[in-house]
């Protein structure tokens, strides 16, 4: 039934102050959220490999200012890895980046000046959404002293490092995945540290012959630098696939790697180069310091007494300007001839296979008295000194400041030098010890 006219205008009057007094709650909802002020952004490293020092947080601007964290005592300050809380999704925040003001090490002793800060600053750093896939963030800028990276809020936490973090806890899941690969592959303890933490690592004993040459391959001595652990792991995804060249060197070669060999250091979020009283690479003297240090050489030794020591690879990343990796060895007129023929034929190998997207420089670098006083005392050196004549010992230093400097471009690389590995020693005979 059509109401009487004079109730319309009375209806149109409730409609609209209805309608107006939503509008006006509405209005009042939107200012109150415009009013609120954002979540505070704050910062933890509070987790296995993590080191940071918070110089300032700008609220309002979003601006973390800070640098590396770590004790100078134990190495290097320039790693660092903390997570990011209370971004909001969308936002740009930016990350201020100084180097550390404390009074680093170096050739052994204190130098009462900072480290460069270069050391500390990649073009671009490592960053994740739930620190297990890292990517790089876009190149950051230098200004006044200080390494800006813009990154954007995503409402969740932030994970951002120096580079990839490998950590103790990466090394056990690389074990296990390595193992349900391939049974023949086993995790067994090197040593424990200082500090009671286990070095872990990985044994790949398909071979049936008993006198079967031997692969070592170790990183990390520097705890500070995570893509050697991460070529690593290439070496190692390669090592238990189904890639012919892979099956053959199983049946033919005994093969040892270690991912990080200064467990604590890594642990703690500490460099470790040119720790004090030295770093794991300066320890390889007759009273190592370090537990694992004076392990591995026990390993190695009896290898060596067997004829068996084939091939030793220490894995390092270099300085901030090398762009490409590079090979250091030992003074060759210490090497016997064998011994300096067979290096040369796995560097013409090497820089065969480790071609792109990182490509290995054709000539290495020689590590002799005028690149350190314990120059006799770094791992390869020793291994010269104390392996067998023909034995292969090199040190592989891959790049960590170009755009290529990810986990897939450092896995590339250990694919690559895998390869390397698997065609030297099928191309050489060893003999074992009479």
């Amino acid at each position: 039934m059509i109401g009487r006219p004079s109730e319309r205008p009375l209806m149109s009057r409730q409609v609209f102050a209805t309608v107006g007094l939503l509008a006006l709650v509405a209005y009042a909802s939107r200012s109150i959220a415009s009013e609120t002020p954002a979540e505070k952004l704050r910062v933890a490293s509070d987790f296995e490999g993590g080191s940071v020092q918070v110089l300032s947080i700008d609220q309002a601007q979003r601006v973390i200012r800070f640098t590396p964290g770590g004790d100078p005592e134990r190495g290097w300050p320039c790693w660092w890895s903390f997570r990011i809380d209370g971004s909001r999704e969308g936002e740009t925040i930016t990350l201020d980046l100084k180097g550390s003001p404390l009074s680093a090490r170096n050739n052994g002793k204190e130098t009462g000046k900072p480290l460069a800060s270069s050391w500390a600053m990649p073009a671009q750093a490592a960053i994740s959404s739930d620190g297990v896939a890292w990517r790089q963030t876009k190149p950051g800028t230098l200004q006044d002293g200080a390494m800006r990276y813009e990154i954007s809020g995503t409402g969740q936490p932030i994970h951002v490092a120096w580079g990839p973090p490998f950590t103790p806890k990466d090394t056990e899941r690389l074990i296990a995945d390595a193992h349900a690969r391939l049974p023949a592959a086993s995790g067994f303890e090197l040593a424990t540290t200082r500090q009671g933490r286990p070095v872990r690592g990985l044994h790949i004993m398909a071979t049936k012959n008993p006198n079967s040459p031997c692969v070592w391959i170790q990183a990390r001595q520097h705890a500070w630098e995570s893509g050697a652990s991460w070529v690593g792991r290439g070496v190692t995804e390669w090592l238990v696939s189904d890639a012919d060249a892979a099956r053959v060197l199983r049946s033919e070669a005994e093969i040892f790697i270690v991912p990080i060999m200064d467990v604590d250091n890594v642990a703690t979020g500490n460099g470790g180069k040119e720790a004090n009283p030295r770093d794991h690479n300066r320890d390889w003297d007759s009273a190592p310091v370090y537990p694992e240090v004076a392990a591995a050489q026990a390993r190695l030794q009896k290898l060596a007494g067997e004829g068996r020591l084939s091939l030793f690879i220490d894995l390092h990343n270099p300085a901030p300007g090398d762009k490409r990796p590079f090979f250091f060895v030992g003074p060759p007129e210490l090497l016997s001839l064998a011994g300096r023929e067979r290096r040369e034929r796995f560097i013409q190998i090497a820089a065969r296979n480790i071609n792109d997207p990182l490509a290995l420089l054709e000539a290495p670098r020689v590590t002799g008295p005028t690149y350190h006083p314990l120059w006799k005392q770094i791992s390869g050196q020793w291994v010269n000194a104390n392996g067998n004549p023909e034995t292969v010992s090199v040190c592989l230093e891959t790049s960590w400041n170009t755009p290529h400097s990810t986990t897939d471009g450092y896995r590339t690389v250990g694919n690559q030098l895998a390869k390397s590995v698997a065609e030297l020693m099928a191309d050489v005979a060893v003999s074992p010890a009479n």
